[in-house]
């Protein structure tokens, strides 16, 4: 073990829904790859023993992905649990009496964004931050404002390098592969820009609603919820240029630059839209105006990309489930043949969940008499069935000190900066049917387009 490298585990949350989606089940991948060398203490209100936070373990793998006989046992040896409020000073007492001789803890606060404060103030109260890291989950804030003050606390107790701001999104592998097929193959990079590429779309689309989450999404809304940190950064990916370096800061860097570089948006190129039954649902306000669906135009104020409207929607209740990325090339400027300037344009299609896919769009000659072509699409498909889940990954790097995949400071107020503009004046909302693809007047956002839809990428 390298002297970097966290010797104890704290996560506060144990008996929550994202341990038992996604937690348990990455330390015991973990645990399986002989990465997890450390003891783990599990932090929650309930009334539990430690037998108890294990059989929430076993329950959680084998809900989720499916029970590692060796890996569990040795995550379930390591398991301890901590029983408290986290505004009560003696949790923290515990924590500490219960690391004891651990000096480099690494701190998971899978709690409410609302608990942040308290708890990063509790673990220094009663040194637990000496030495440590702290990873947070997303939202960092609520808006601008708030995300600069809960800095102003983080920046108190740990300095920038021990803050892990996670967004599990970021280490997903398709979205990974985003970053390595711009900057590993030599025929994308003197084509992605301005000159050549007419615009970008990022569609990230959800066939179900909000799955009893009501409360808590009727607070966050679908630009916070994943337009703000999700989105974003896959656009950041797509705009960056090439990072300067092979250290972790020199990609965090190239996206910060990126972040920097888009305008805050227009509240008039911003479409809200709330599912016709969104009201009805438990949790959520009968008069809500929380958005369940957003798309929007957004400018970037950069040399590479002036002019290249970047084109976001997601929504609930759409007809399908996928997320992909379009980007769309200029057409040729002579019309050599006659048949081109009605067709569509060369386009790059990245789909990145459920499945992945890589599309370049081309176009042939067809076979016969006369120059008459057709669309045709070079394909590239991967199973998704053995790629790492991104919560192994990003609590393994977390571990390790790693912060690449991690949101850092500058470039969360920069993101915050886009959107607050339509959190502090609310665009119109319209509803739409479920099952739909939103508000018709989304439609109106391109220019001489339509939006690509999911829906019609080929199978295969």
């Amino acid at each position: 073990m390298s002297d970097d490298r966290s010797d104890a585990l704290v996560f506060f949350g144990a008996s929550g829904d994202l341990a038992f989606k996604s937690i348990f089940p990455a330390l015991q991948g973990l645990a399986a790859a002989g990465q997890l060398r450390m003891p783990v203490l599990g932090i929650a209100r309930k009334e539990w023993t430690r037998d108890d936070l294990i059989a929430r373990a076993r329950a959680s793998v084998e809900a989720n992905g499916g029970l590692d006989p060796v890996g569990f046992d040795r995550l379930a040896a390591r398991l301890q649990y901590v029983k408290g409020e986290y505004q009560d000073g003696s949790t923290y007492a515990e924590i500490r009496e219960r690391l004891g001789p651990s000096s480099r803890p690494l701190h998971y606060l899978a709690i409410p964004p609302s608990m942040f404060t308290n708890v990063v103030r509790g673990l220094a109260d009663h040194g637990c931050a000496t030495g440590a890291r702290v990873v947070l989950e997303k939202p960092f804030g609520r808006d601008l404002q708030s995300a600069r003050e809960l800095d102003v606390v983080l920046h108190q107790h740990f300095t920038e390098r021990a803050i892990f701001r996670i967004d599990h999104f970021l280490g997903k592998e398709p979205v990974q592969n985003l970053l390595y097929f711009r900057f590993a193959n030599t025929f994308l990079e003197p084509v992605w820009n301005r000159e050549y590429i007419d615009r970008i779309e990022i569609t990230m689309a959800e066939s179900f609603g909000i799955r009893g989450r009501g409360r808590l999404y009727d607070e966050l809304g679908a630009i916070r919820d994943v337009v703000q940190n999700h989105l974003l950064q896959i656009a950041a990916l797509l705009l960056m240029d090439p990072p300067v370096g092979h250290d972790s800061e020199a990609i965090r860097d190239a996206t910060g630059q990126a972040f920097r570089a888009m305008r805050p948006l227009d509240p008039t190129e911003v479409i809200r839209g709330q599912f016709d039954e969104y009201r009805a649902q438990e949790g959520v306000d009968p008069e809500s105006e929380m958005e369940t669906y957003a798309a929007l135009r957004l400018h970037v104020d950069s040399w590479r990309w002036a002019g290249v409207p970047i084109y976001i929607r997601t929504g609930k209740c759409l007809p399908v489930t996928a997320t992909e990325v379009f980007v769309a090339f200029k057409r040729p400027p002579h019309a050599v043949f006659d048949d081109v300037p009605l067709s569509p344009g060369n386009h790059v299609r990245f789909r990145l969940s459920p499945d992945v896919q890589i599309e370049l769009g081309t176009r042939a000659k067809k076979p016969g008499d006369g120059n008459i072509g057709e669309a045709v699409n070079l394909y590239a498909c991967r199973s998704t069935e053995h790629i790492l889940p991104a919560y192994h990954r990003l609590l393994g790097d977390a571990m390790r000190g790693d912060q690449t995949l991690f949101a850092r400071t500058d470039a969360v107020e920069a993101s915050w900066r886009v959107v607050d503009p339509v959190l502090e004046v609310r665009p119109p909302l319209h509803t739409y049917r479920s099952g739909s693809w939103g508000p018709d007047v989304a439609e109106r956002l391109l220019t001489n387009a339509a939006w690509h839809d999911p829906e019609l990428a080929p199978e295969r």
